[in-house]
């Protein structure tokens, strides 16, 4: 059996549940979610759960349905050890991407969680330029997102990446680590208090199962080490995974992700970019494109040496970015409209047919 609080639960979910509550629903965490089969953990201890047929077929996106760390409202059958879930309650935050193919479709990596690591490794994975991508995705969630750093024994550089991660993310927390050794772990365990969830985002072989592994004090997750020959690693985990960390705290693990493309996240760029978008708000003209006007405030902090070039590009990588996929989801907006008109014009048309 499970304590709900333990397992993140609080008055924002409560309130939600007050109908459900009349109706004999229980409140129950997805704790793991297989093609439409999950794990769910509820005061009725650990249960596998399915989704009706009328959920599945009512909602219009695959985001719509249950993820990892969602909170669904479920009727427990004692006797065949199940439960159906009937409804995804408001998620507080989310983590999510456009899928990792041409569709302009939303993936949920981790629902209702309080902290995003964002996990690399002090070799040829650490990447400022990827740590900005999964931060404007954090911040557009309006998770709090902590940088962790590990390997710390592959690198020779732990000066100069301290120095540069300051000035790059100055507000943002960076927790150094060495799994194996163990060093760093208290950090990340001292953030994580009873209630408050944690996902491990980023890409294969950097550590996040080893991390979690120390966090949980057993090997629970599979792990294999990274190549020295390429600085790869293997697809370890393959599964999104909730985990209660003995002492308090609760942590997903996340499969690696080659690529992370954004997903609706214009406040997460402003904030993440903040001196550029301030800076934009001097510029002489109000459409200035930043290239070549005079009256640039972005140029000129440019040739001043207050932002640099590295950080202006990805600023506009980024933005060009989001722009592409709101075309894309606007158009297929369009495409969904006017499929629905003909089809209701179809409709119309047989009930005149059969009246005459």
């Amino acid at each position: 059996m499970y304590n709900l609080i333990q397992l993140g639960w609080n008055e924002f979910f409560e309130n939600q549940f007050k109908t459900f509550k009349e109706q004999n629903f229980i409140p129950a965490r997805v704790t793991v979610e297989n093609k439409q089969r999950y794990l769910l953990y509820s005061e009725a201890g650990e249960i596998p759960g399915e989704v009706t047929g009328k959920l599945l077929y009512s909602t219009e996106t695959i985001s719509e349905l249950p993820k990892t760390g969602d909170w669904v409202a479920a009727i427990l059958f004692e006797d065949e050890k199940k439960a159906i879930i009937h409804s995804v309650l408001k998620r507080k935050s989310k983590l999510s991407r456009k899928a990792a193919d041409r569709k302009i479709e939303e993936q949920i990596i981790a629902a209702n969680v309080d902290y995003i690591f964002i996990t690399q490794s002090l070799d040829n994975n650490f990447n400022i330029r990827r740590l900005e991508r999964y931060i404007v995705s954090t911040l557009e969630s309006e998770v709090q997102p902590v940088i962790v750093l590990n390997k710390i024994d592959l690198s020779n550089e732990l000066t100069y990446k301290k120095k540069e991660l300051g000035k790059t993310f100055p507000e943002i927390p960076v927790i150094f680590t060495d799994a194996l050794k163990g060093t760093g772990i208290k950090d990340i365990k001292s953030i994580l208090s009873d209630g408050t969830t944690g996902v491990f985002a980023g890409s294969s072989g950097v550590g996040k199962s080893t991390i979690i592994n120390s966090l949980m004090g057993s090997e629970i997750l599979k792990t294999n080490e990274i190549s020295s020959m390429v600085n790869k690693g293997k697809h370890t985990t393959t599964k999104r995974e909730m985990l209660l960390i003995p002492g308090g705290g609760i942590v997903i693990d996340t499969p690696g992700m080659r690529e992370f493309q954004l997903w609706n996240s214009d406040s997460g760029l402003n904030q993440a970019f903040e001196d550029i978008e301030a800076l934009a708000l001097e510029c002489k003209f109000s459409n200035c494109t930043h290239t070549k006007e005079k009256g640039c405030a972005i140029l000129a902090a440019l040739a001043n040496g207050i932002i640099d070039i590295e950080k202006l590009n990805s600023h506009r990588k980024l933005q060009k970015e989001l722009r592409y996929l709101e075309e894309k989801q606007d158009f297929k907006a369009f495409l969904k409209r006017k499929e629905k008109e003909k089809k209701l014009h179809k409709e119309i048309k047989r009930i005149y047919k059969k009246r005459k």
